[in-house]
């Protein structure tokens, strides 16, 4: 899958424009692991988008693995011939599916996902409101106020970060150094 025919896939299936702007963050995140790793930046770049694209469709709040998100939007990806790599990294990005993360990409998908949340709740808390202006340590004190972006999963992020084999600190900085770089696409 290409990005252009990623990007159609989540234009096509999700409408809130936030939820979109958090795919494209993961998107960054993980180019910049795929570049670290000597990975494919492209298909790595390719999951970070995909990853959420179902979920508007089918937010499945009760964590169920079932037929909602993540799982329809994997049969959605086979349907599109997308690999069995990308399929596996969307899947094991919710622990409620139960599928291991046995690649470098889908470790790297989970450790970026809920971290780029708490990166654009501090932007936002930020005065200028932008990305520029957000660096490890605001970041590091808004994590301790457990009221601050309370739907943010630390305890994922730091799993994440674990099974990727990076220090928590370097993984803040990797992510938000990532975000930054798109920080016009992200409105921030």
């Amino acid at each position: 899958m290409t990005r252009e025919e990623a990007m159609n896939l989540v234009l096509e299936h999700t409408k809130n424009r936030n939820l979109v702007k958090h795919m494209l963050a993961v998107e960054a995140g993980m180019r910049a692991y795929a570049r670290r790793y000597g990975e494919d930046e492209e298909k790595w770049g390719v999951v970070g988008l995909v990853h959420d694209f179902d979920y508007e469709e089918n937010p499945n709040p009760e964590r169920l693995p079932n037929d909602q998100h993540p799982t329809t939007g994997a049969r959605i990806l086979r349907e599109a011939s997308c690999s069995d790599e990308i399929v596996e990294a969307v899947l094991s990005h919710a622990d409620y599916t139960g599928v291991p993360r046995r690649s470098l990409m889908a470790k790297a998908l989970y450790a970026v996902d809920e971290l780029t949340g708490l990166i654009v709740a501090v932007a936002l808390v930020r005065p200028s409101r932008k990305l520029a202006d957000v660096d490890r340590a605001a970041i590091r004190k808004k994590w301790k106020e457990k009221a601050f972006a309370a739907g943010v999963d630390r305890d994922a992020i730091v799993r994440g970060a674990e099974e990727l084999g990076v220090p928590l600190e370097e993984h803040i900085d990797v992510v938000l150094a990532a975000m930054q770089e798109i920080a016009g696409d992200l409105g921030l």
